[in-house]
C-alpha cells in the first residue's frame, strides 16, 4: 500500500512538472517574433498583454486574423521561480534591460511593469478584488455593471482562487479584528470596508495564474501572438471623408531581438487595440505622435493628432509597511486578507523567505559567503491614489490617510494575535525584531503629534496608473490607463 501511495504521489509531481516544462496550450499559437515577415496583413493587431487585450482576443469575430504582440518572452522554459508563489521577490530583483519579466520604470522611485507574456499579472503578489463601486462612479467610464459583472466571472473562474490562510495570515485576520477593523466578512471577491479574505492569483499548489491563461480558451486557427516584438510605433494614416480628412490607425511598427523591423497592418477595417498598460500604451501614443502638441513638439516628434491630456496624469497606490523576523519561520504567503479602514487605509500582509548577504570576515581574505536566507514577515498599508509628481505626500489629504494607516499598523502590532510573533527578552519583556525601518519609537502612544509617522510615510514602493485619454475611433486603449482615478487595492 505504501509503495501505491508513494508511486501515486510520484505521477503528480511528475505531471506538475512536466506541465511546467511543457506549458500550458496557448504554446502552440506562440511565436518568437523573428519568425514573422517584414509585413503582415491581419484584422486585428493588439499591443500588449493586459487582461483587458486577451478578453478581447476571445469577442472577436472568428474570422478575424489576430496578431498580439508582447514585449517579453513566455513564462515558462527558463524561469521556473516566475510561475511559483516564492519566486516573487527574485522576480522584482533581478531586473535586467532586456530580458526580466519586471521591467523598472525610469524614476528613481522603484517601480516595475510586467515584462513578459501575462503583464503585471504575471509579476505582482497575485491579490484580486473587485473595485470600490465608488470608483465606478468616478472612473469616467460608463459602465454596463451586470455585464461588466459577467465578465469578470469568467476571469476569476479561469485564474482566480481561494487562499487557505495558516499560521501568519489568520494572525493579522485576527489582529485586524481585536484593532477593530472589524466585522469579517469571510472570503468574498466583493468590495468590502473592514476584514475579508481576498482572491489570489495562485492556486493550492502556490503556481501563479496571469492573464496570459485566458489565451487557453482563444481559438488557434484565428490567432498568433508574436514575443520578444518591441511595438516603437503606431501608424497613423489620413483618409477622405465627406466632412474632411480623418486619421485613423493602419498598423504598427516592431522590432525583434535581432533588430530588424516589422509592419503589422490592418485589413479594411479592422483596428489596432493598445493593451500595454498604465505606462506603456500612454508612453506608445505619445511615440505616435497622439497626445498635447507642445510637449510632442519640445521632443521633435510629428504631431499625428494632438490630444492634450495623454500621459499627463499619474496616479499611484503607494505603500509602506514594517517587517519582522519571527522567533518561528512562518508560512511563505502573499496578499491573502485584507483589511479596509473607512479613512482609506488598505492594510496587507505577506511572508516571504528574504537572503540577507554577509560581509566578508577580513579584508584581505575575500571568502564569498553563501547568503543566510530568513524568512520575514510583512504588515503594510497602501492608501487610494494620490496623483504622482514623484513628490508622493505634498498633499497633506494624503499624508493624514498615510499617517493614520501607519499607526493602525502599530494597533495592529499591540493586539494579542501578534505576540506569538514577538521574541521573549530578559526580565519577562518582548519585543519584535525589525528587519529594515521599525515604527516609530512612540508607536506605543497616541502619536498625536504625527510628525514621526509622517516622516516614516516617505519609506514607499509604488505601482503606477497612468492616465490616457484614449482616442475616440481607432486605436482604441483598451487597459486601466484610461481610468480618471486608481483603484484603490
Amino acid at each position: 500500500m505504501h509503495l501505491l501511495c508513494l508511486a501515486a504521489m510520484l505521477v503528480v509531481l511528475f505531471n506538475n512538472f512536466s506541465v511546467l516544462q511543457r506549458g500550458p496550450s496557448y504554446m502552440r499559437f506562440v511565436v518568437n517574433s523573428t519568425e514573422f515577415p517584414s509585413q503582415d496583413y491581419h484584422g486585428c493587431a493588439i499591443v500588449g498583454s493586459s487582461t483587458t487585450g486577451y478578453t478581447f482576443t476571445q469577442s472577436l469575430p472568428q474570422s478575424y486574423r489576430v496578431l498580439l504582440l508582447e514585449l517579453g518572452g513566455v513564462p515558462y522554459g527558463g524561469k521556473p521561480k516566475l510561475m511559483t508563489r516564492g519566486g516573487l521577490l527574485s522576480t522584482l530583483t533581478e531586473v535586467d534591460e532586456y530580458d526580466s519579466p519586471a521591467q523598472a520604470f525610469l524614476s528613481e522611485d522603484g517601480v516595475h511593469t510586467g515584462g513578459i507574456l501575462g503583464g503585471s499579472r504575471a509579476i505582482n503578489a497575485g491579490f484580486y478584488s473587485l473595485a470600490d463601486p465608488d470608483f465606478c462612479l468616478k472612473s469616467d467610464v460608463d459602465w454596463d455593471l451586470a455585464l461588466d459583472n459577467q465578465s469578470y466571472e469568467w476571469v476569476e473562474k479561469e485564474i482566480v482562487f481561494r487562499p487557505e490562510l495558516r499560521n501568519w495570515q489568520s494572525a493579522v485576520r485576527d489582529g485586524l479584528l481585536e484593532a477593530g477593523v472589524d466585522p469579517f466578512h469571510g472570503f468574498t471577491l466583493d468590495h468590502r470596508v473592514e476584514t475579508k479574505i481576498v482572491g489570489s492569483t495562485f492556486d493550492g499548489a502556490g503556481r501563479r495564474h496571469s492573464s496570459a491563461d485566458l489565451l487557453n480558451n482563444a481559438n488557434a486557427a484565428n490567432i498568433k501572438v508574436a514575443v520578444y516584438a518591441n511595438v516603437e510605433r503606431v501608424l497613423v494614416a489620413s483618409t477622405a471623408q465627406l466632412a474632411g480628412p480623418r486619421q485613423t490607425t493602419i498598423g504598427v511598427v516592431y522590432w525583434d531581438r535581432n533588430g530588424k523591423y516589422h509592419h503589422a497592418m490592418v485589413r479594411p477595417n479592422g483596428e489596432v487595440l493598445l493593451s500595454a498598460g498604465a505606462i506603456g500604451s500612454p508612453q506608445l501614443l505619445l511615440l505616435s505622435g497622439i497626445g498635447p502638441r507642445p510637449y510632442l513638439s519640445s521632443w521633435g516628434i510629428p504631431v499625428a493628432y494632438h490630444l492634450p491630456y495623454v500621459g499627463q496624469y499619474l496616479y499611484d497606490n503607494p505603500r509602506n509597511g514594517i517587517s519582522i523576523v519571527p522567533p518561528m519561520p512562518p508560512e511563505q504567503s502573499l496578499i491573502q486578507v485584507v483589511g479596509i479602514t473607512k479613512v482609506g487605509a488598505y492594510l496587507e500582509a505577506a511572508s516571504n523567505v528574504v537572503p540577507f548577504s554577509t560581509p566578508p570576515r577580513s579584508v584581505f581574505i575575500r571568502t564569498p559567503s553563501p547568503p543566510l536566507y530568513i524568512t520575514v514577515a510583512t504588515l503594510m498599508e497602501k492608501i487610494s491614489g494620490p496623483m504622482v509628481r514623484f513628490s508622493y505626500f505634498s498633499d497633506p489629504v494624503n499624508v493624514e490617510k498615510c499617517v493614520n494607516g501607519t499607526r493602525k499598523i502599530g494597533e495592529i502590532l499591540r493586539t494579542r494575535s501578534m505576540r506569538y510573533f514577538m521574541f521573549r527578552e530578559w526580565f519577562g519583556s518582548s519585543r519584535f525584531r525589525f528587519v529594515g525601518p521599525p515604527l516609530p519609537d512612540d508607536q506605543i502612544g497616541l502619536l498625536s503629534d504625527g510628525k514621526v509617522l509622517q516622516a516614516h510615510c516617505h519609506h514607499y514602493m509604488a505601482s503606477p496608473r497612468w492616465l490616457c485619454c484614449g482616442v475616440i475611433g481607432s486605436p482604441r486603449v483598451v487597459d486601466g490607463s484610461t481610468f480618471a482615478i486608481s483603484p484603490a487595492n
